[in-house]
């Protein structure tokens, strides 16, 4: 049997890991400013980490949600203190597409409706609804199709507006990334996200932040949405939340109220998977990681913005896009093949960087000098 082949690859096998750096079977060395997508949040086996994994996976590993498992709720206490939503609730589940599905229909079965509202270069994962609410075609199979999702242009105040005063009552949720991952770095204005909140409120909708990418302290601030003041009705999560072991989760306001069936999951909240989730807060905590994306994320950018070549930055805390122009599209290869450091992209000529958020600003610095060099030879 082969692997099914729907992944382009870089020829290289990556076999050991610390920190941000990654070594190659060769042992080369590679700076690692991309995380396996907004993954590793605390850098690669980092040992507190390393540690309650194998505390946890030498007492028990997994059993099912018919039991009591009491490391979900000290997760949920850490996680509450952490993101100042300490009067949310929290649902376990193992990936940021299941997270959104799970919003999304946690929403629907709240106020009895169908339609959500998403917006133009969304990317909210690949499973049913989820892949339904993202804006590629080339992803959505015929069976994903459905006439309930309504695509906006993202930060078009006027357009979210008439959608509401024409479909209004038929609304069940908004969903929206703070900063777009996929669609190039783009960040959601303040005021658009007060009034998706206002409309949310008037119409008896429900406001859904996508944090899966740009949450978890990667913009500075512990949910990227936090810099407009306001407050989502579900935060979604699972990229950073883990540092490489899958786990996703939902923080749910006060006033949904569960009931027995309504959400599900058989290996979501499992021992292993609430260690490791458990040992990345306690990191971020002690270690102040939400700061220093902030200040490390800061300087990168104010650095980057003073190349001339470079189109446009954006970005906060440790969530960068540089989008270059065509004739620079090279950038990103030669930074992997002749500098050894990986970065990300959003197609067809940003550089995404989603580094560690324990990232110094010696790294930083390290990723600048390779830049420069680049654009000057």
């Amino acid at each position: 049997m082969d692997l099914f082949n729907v992944y382009p690859i870089n020829p290289i096998n990556i076999v050991r890991a610390q920190g941000s750096t990654v070594w190659d079977a060769e042992e080369n060395p590679y700076l690692d400013l991309y995380g396996g997508h907004a993954v590793i949040s605390i850098g690669h086996t980092h040992p507190h980490y390393v540690q309650r994994i194998t505390e946890q996976l030498n007492q028990i590993g997994f059993y099912s949600n018919s039991v009591e498992i009491p490391i979900q709720r000290e997760l949920a206490r850490l996680l509450g203190k952490v993101s100042g939503k300490e009067d949310y609730h929290l649902f376990l589940c193992n990936s940021g597409a299941e997270a959104n599905e799970n919003a999304l229909k946690l929403a629907s079965f709240y106020n009895s409706r169908k339609k959500v509202i998403a917006f133009s270069k969304a990317f909210h994962g690949r499973t049913s609804l989820a892949v339904a609410c993202t804006d590629n075609p080339s992803i959505i199979a015929p069976v994903n199709e459905t006439d309930n999702v309504i695509f906006l242009p993202f930060n078009d105040e006027d357009a979210l507006s008439n959608a509401f005063k024409n479909y209004g009552e038929e609304i069940s949720s908004v969903i929206i990334e703070g900063i777009q991952g996929v669609g190039g770095i783009r960040e959601a204005s303040v005021s658009f996200l007060r009034l998706i909140r206002k409309l949310c409120d008037q119409y008896a909708s429900v406001f859904i932040a996508d944090s899966v990418q740009c949450g978890y302290g990667r913009s500075g601030l512990f949910y990227s949405h936090d810099y407009a003041g306001i407050e989502a009705d579900i935060y979604t999560m699972a990229k950073g939340m883990g540092n490489g072991f899958p786990i996703g989760a939902i923080s749910i306001a006060p006033k949904f109220v569960a009931t027995y069936g309504m959400l599900g999951t058989t290996f979501g909240g499992n021992h292993l998977a609430c260690a490791a989730a458990v040992a990345v807060l306690e990191v971020i905590q002690q270690d102040s990681l939400i700061q220093n994306a902030a200040t490390v994320g800061s300087y990168l950018i104010e650095e980057l913005r003073k190349f001339d070549q470079i189109s446009e930055v954006r970005g906060r805390g440790l969530m960068i896009g540089i989008d270059l122009p065509s004739e620079l599209a090279h950038v990103r290869k030669d930074l992997l093949e002749k500098h050894r450091i990986f970065t990300g992209e959003a197609k067809p000529t940003v550089i995404r960087l989603l580094p560690a958020l324990n990232t110094t600003k010696e790294m930083a610095d390290q990723f600048l000098t390779a830049f420069t060099e680049i654009l000057e030879g």
